[in-house]
């Protein structure tokens, strides 16, 4: 997929994406690279990922006893290789479409149980065709030693295929020693709208095949957090109101007919459980993902060739700069998509398309709800004057060895194609400021 080709959600035109500050269960938020900016006032809300993290044996022996509401539904199966197609027929007297979603939907999500060096953790994960290719957060196996599978009671080995850490997506592989599997329904995430019925598909806390139920809260939610090698950009989050908690991570988020729209990653929560604000990764993008890691080839991005820093009012003041926020360029890669456009050192980058910019993280969001190949209007200012030019995205695929080599460094050598100059020599705001 060197190209990326394939439907993302919608992207959100006039209206710009909230950002949301980020923060792991059980995983180290230190790091080198740029931090999201804290939130206001006095909320200390952060978003948590849903991994498990570890999880005690006293909680994983209380896995819910079966779901007898499977008995009273009237999905039919017309499965065919590597997705199945059940129509749901619901009636108030047989079944809520919530019970014959259940039934449809669940034996497609597993829990991924994952063992490191110093701990044990949980997360689930979904099954995406009858060879044992299962898709899940990277947050659940990174840094894994072993992993196994539960599907529908039955415990397999499994390893990973491959993932893309900046996404936070994975592929594993169960190893069925020939047994049958059930693939999920892949929908159309890009056609969700606010208020539609969702139902989250995992195992919180260890209790095996949970669901719960809510709708669409919003779209386009983006963010970017820290990990151990880099910056994991989320664009164009669902949000949801479905209960989701530690250990849901890389489950399912289905419509009502028992597709898959999503895969279940972050929360926002002062407690680290449930307050009803959860977030997935929409399906279109996140089964482009898993397509090219199962097909051998490289993950990439977007990429536009610019080391930046954020421009806040006082910096402008003191530098009298021509803008008060936005994303000012230190550099510009040679032979970039950037540097072709005609972007230079020393701009302020203001809006893309009509999306406004107002920090270098905002920037790499935008850029990163593209595709490869798209074209975006970059408005900037220049010595003052606003000016425009038209950017064609390219690809980061010649960079990804470079990145793995500078990413514990802050040179400005460009992580996703974005660089940040810290506040020495490397930045406009130098000499120890």
């Amino acid at each position: 997929m060197s190209d990326m080709e394939g439907e993302r959600p919608p992207y959100p035109g006039q209206e710009e994406p909230t950002q949301v500050q980020v923060k792991h269960v059980g995983g180290n938020d230190e790091g080198d690279g740029p931090k999201p900016p804290k939130k206001q006032g006095g909320s200390k809300t952060v978003l948590v990922a849903v991994l498990g993290g570890v999880i005690g044996a006293a909680l994983i022996c209380a896995i819910l006893a079966g779901f007898g509401v499977f008995s009273k539904t009237t999905a039919k199966s017309t499965s065919s290789g590597t997705s199945q197609n059940i129509t749901i027929n619901a009636d108030t007297e047989d079944a809520t479409v919530a019970e014959a979603v259940a039934a449809k939907a669940v034996p497609s999500v597993v829990s991924v149980y994952v063992t490191t060096s110093s701990s044990e953790g949980l997360g689930s994960g979904v099954i995406l065709d009858t060879e044992g290719n299962i898709l899940t957060n990277y947050h659940v196996i990174d840094g894994a030693d072993t992993i196994s599978v539960t599907i529908e009671g039955q415990s397999y080995t499994a390893s990973v295929v491959g993932s893309d850490e900046s996404s936070d997506l994975a592929v594993i592989k169960a190893d069925l020693n020939g047994a049958s599997v059930t693939p999920i329904e892949v929908g159309d995430s890009s056609s969700l709208v606010m208020g539609q019925w969702v139902m989250a598909i995992g195992s919180p806390y260890g209790l095996e095949q949970s669901v719960s139920t809510g709708i669409v809260s919003a779209l386009y939610r983006s963010t970017m957090m820290q990990s151990s090698s880099g910056n994991t950009i989320y664009t164009n989050l669902i949000q949801t109101d479905a209960a989701i908690n530690p250990g849901n991570s890389g489950g399912a988020l289905v419509d009502s007919e028992g597709k898959l729209v999503g895969i279940n990653t972050l929360i926002e929560s002062e407690s680290g459980s449930n307050a009803g604000i959860g977030f997935a990764i929409p399906a279109n993008y996140a089964i482009q993902v898993a397509n090219t890691i199962i097909s051998g080839q490289q993950v990439v991005h977007p990429y536009i060739g610019l080391t930046m820093q954020t421009v806040t009012s006082a910096m402008a003041q003191r530098y009298n700069l021509g803008a008060t926020s936005g994303a000012y360029v230190v550099e510009v890669t040679s032979g970039s998509p950037a540097e072709t456009a005609g972007l230079q050192s020393g701009d302020i980058i203001t809006a893309v398309d009509d999306e406004s910019i107002t920090s270098a993280d905002g920037l790499i969001l935008a850029i990163r709800s593209h595709n490869v190949g798209d074209t975006v209007t970059i408005t900037y200012v220049r010595n003052g004057q606003e000016q425009t030019c038209q950017v064609t995205l390219g690809s980061d695929e010649s960079l990804q060895a470079q990145q793995q080599e500078d990413q514990n460094s802050n040179s400005g050598s460009g992580l996703f194609g974005y660089g940040y100059g810290n506040n020495g020599s490397n930045g406009l705001f130098g000499n120890g400021q």
